[in-house]
């Protein structure tokens, strides 16, 4: 039990990653495994991932993140995205404009768990250029990114942020 509570506690976004130190295959595909095992509407998992290893594609997906550099350094980005079209076969607009959003956002959490559990580090990176993220994965034309997640091993520690008080978030009814 205490296990998952570590694993929450000790993620961090980390934006240094030791660039030479590739994520190993068994790493990679146990990510990958849990992000599929993620709760999702109707068991439809309406999301795509991306796996981006190539240099020079990590290098143009930095640029499309708002020139954030550390999506280059990381050895892998996962990108989520959501497939809108998937999730309106069974829920209609609602599933389109929200289950579907929802669902890719839930596998990239769990992802980035795992991604604790591994003893690798990450980043949760929602600002892109989601036209640009699309031209450069060729994504299908009704499948819309949704976050990117650069994946290595550590190269700085991670640093607590503040966190607000369970009283100024939680209401009891």
């Amino acid at each position: 039990m205490w296990d998952f509570f570590e694993t929450v506690r000790h993620r961090h976004s980390i934006r240094r990653y030791q660039s030479d130190l590739p994520v190993e295959e068994e790493k990679l595909n146990a990510i990958l495994e849990m992000a599929c095992a993620a709760p999702s509407a109707g068991d439809l998992q309406a999301y795509h991932v991306s796996v981006v290893r190539g240099r020079k594609l990590r290098r143009e997906l930095a640029q499309a993140a708002s020139r954030q550099q550390f999506v280059a350094e990381a050895p892998v980005v996962l990108v989520f995205s959501a497939d809108p079209v998937r999730s309106a076969t069974r829920f209609g607009e609602r599933g389109a404009n929200i289950y579907a959003l929802q669902d890719a956002t839930i596998a990239a959490a769990y992802a980035q768990l795992a991604v604790v559990a591994t003893g690798l580090a990450s980043t949760w990176v929602g600002d892109f250029d989601e036209q640009r993220v699309k031209e450069l994965l060729e994504l299908d034309a009704d499948l819309v990114p949704v976050s990117l997640l650069s994946i290595g091993y550590p190269a700085e520690t991670g640093e607590l942020s503040p966190r607000r008080h369970l009283d100024e978030m939680v209401s009891w009814r």
